[in-house]
């Protein structure tokens, strides 16, 4: 085996498949000083301002002559000044095609009443303000499976009771962009096929009014909704007993559900990355994508999103754009992107965090278009901004922040009822309601942190399966998840602390 990989024939750079040594030959020429596993190597002499190309795309500029054989990284590659903007063919539409031939796969999902399917069954506790964290977490605690295994020992089929709390609600205008998305990412929880019943916890005197957002949000409290305030109830102690009874009240309604044959049409993946590491764009993220082309071939959905970590690739996805006017919507993200960064004074080759650069990633450029593989090849279908409901089937893009956490709330708000996630430096990271599947890029990762893995895509690059094996092998674990089988998150408790809506707008 190759102690390189070669992506693209064009490319002038190599990836060292495991730590390489000075004097290793790589493609004709010889290694120069030590390469660490998932790093560059150039395989030419570029001049200094040359662009550096990986998977025959720019990912960067030379900061300073670079010799063949070098290590290409922080220390001589960088996106440039006045070079961020460079010219990317948009091309809207070229690389569209057919859609796929119809194919049918069935899981054991929960149909609801109004034909969304579930694929597991919780009862959710949501504070609409930071103040009713507290109380919102002690009524969820009471039906903790961990602390109190007798609550829940009569109803099998439901999930569990999970309290999903934040720091916002309040110090926030009340008609500004910051509320209403948050507003909007409450809703999408609230209303969320994988809660068969919500209960919503105030403390009465906060911006996110209980009463506003059920009436901006068209909701209404009934059998399945149940909401009230702090301060009307009389204290913390008589609202978490208010709390408590109202879902025992509502608990054995959800052990009625059972678990169903389902189309896998009714799958909606969130794809996410992080801890993005140089074999990211080879491994885990284009085997996502090769499921995620099955998925939509099953008729199901997948919400791509993480703006900043595909700035510089966007132009990969307005080519499969299905109209002018979802590439456009898709550029307009971008271009917002660009004015909030600088209005923060910030930019947006910020986004490489110091993992990234320890995995071999050095620019936003090279991050984003490894990224962008979790898309697979499909149409894009539509663009929709954070946590609105997505209504369309197929591909689709969502406008988050690359932050995971962040990001994954919206997708989940949007309608997602599970998260993909790749990770090369590792991840500990659970989205309830939705269960997550952890992907690792490299096999010594899978072996490092094997407990918080459900899968190694490692083995590509280790060169024993091939991208199309492992994207079914993805598709397959999919399924038996919707299907009930844990993930490892979900084995260890991880979700109810992952709850992150967007805050957007000054703190009043």
């Amino acid at each position: 085996m190759n102690p390189f990989i070669r992506l693209h024939p064009s490319d002038d750079v190599v990836i060292a498949r495991s730590q390489l040594v000075g004097g290793t030959p790589v493609e004709g020429i010889t290694a120069r000083g030590l390469i660490p596993a998932g790093h560059k190597i150039a395989t030419r002499a570029i001049a200094l301002g040359e662009p550096v190309r990986r998977y025959n795309q720019i990912i960067g500029f030379a900061s300073k002559p670079i010799a063949a054989g070098e290590h290409v990284h922080t220390q001589n590659l960088w996106v440039g000044e006045g070079k961020g903007d460079f010219a990317r063919d948009y091309a809207i539409g070229v690389d569209l095609k057919p859609e796929p031939a119809h194919r049918e796969a069935s899981f054991m999902g929960y149909q609801r009443s109004d034909g969304r399917v579930a694929t597991r069954n919780y009862i959710g506790v949501l504070s609409s303000v930071n103040c009713s964290a507290t109380a919102a977490r002690a009524i969820a605690d009471h039906f903790s499976r961990q602390n109190h295994p007798e609550a829940l020992a009569d109803f099998p089929n439901v999930d569990g009771v999970v309290a999903l709390t934040h720091g916002s609600g309040c110090g926030m205008d009340s008609e500004g962009l910051g509320l209403k998305v948050l507003q909007r990412t409450l809703a999408g929880y609230a209303t969320h096929a994988n809660f068969c019943a919500v209960l919503v916890v105030g403390l009465g005197c906060e911006s996110n009014q209980i009463n506003a957002w059920l009436s901006r949000s068209s909701l209404r409290e009934g059998e399945t909704l149940r909401v009230f305030n702090i301060q009307d109830t009389g204290g913390t102690r008589k609202t978490v007993d208010k709390g408590v009874a109202l879902i025992r009240d509502m608990l054995p309604t959800a052990n009625q559900t059972k678990r169903v044959p389902c189309s896998a049409s009714h799958i909606s993946i969130g794809l996410q990355c992080g801890g993005s590491d140089g074999y990211s764009g080879i491994s885990a993220n284009p085997a996502l994508g090769a499921a995620v082309d099955l998925l939509v071939a099953h008729g199901g959905s997948a919400i791509l999103s993480e703006t900043p970590e595909i700035y510089g690739a966007e132009h990969m996805l307005t080519r499969r754009a299905v109209t002018p006017e979802v590439a456009h919507k898709l550029i307009e993200r971008i271009k917002w992107w660009e004015n909030y960064t600088a209005i923060n004074n910030g930019e947006m080759n910020n986004n490489p965090s110091p993992g990234n650069k320890a995995g071999g990633l050095t620019t936003i450029l090279e991050k984003s278009l490894g990224a962008v593989a979790k898309g697979g090849t499909s149409n894009l279908q539509a663009v929709y901004e954070y946590a609105e409901p997505v209504l369309s089937r197929g591909l689709v893009y969502m406008d988050t922040p690359g932050y995971d956490p962040v990001s994954a709330t919206g997708q989940v708000a949007g309608g997602a009822n599970m998260i993909c996630f790749t990770t090369g430096r590792g991840s500990a990271y659970g989205c309830a309601p939705a269960p997550s599947l952890k992907l690792a890029t490299n096999s010594r990762l899978w072996q490092r942190q094997e407990e918080d893995m459900d899968i190694n895509c490692g083995v590509i690059v280790d060169g024993s399966v091939s991208i199309a094996e492992m994207g079914q092998q993805i598709f397959d674990l999919v399924l038996a998840t919707a299907s009930g089988s844990l993930s490892k998150s979900e084995r260890h408790g991880y979700g109810q602390n992952e709850f992150v809506p967007w805050q957007l707008g000054a703190v009043m």
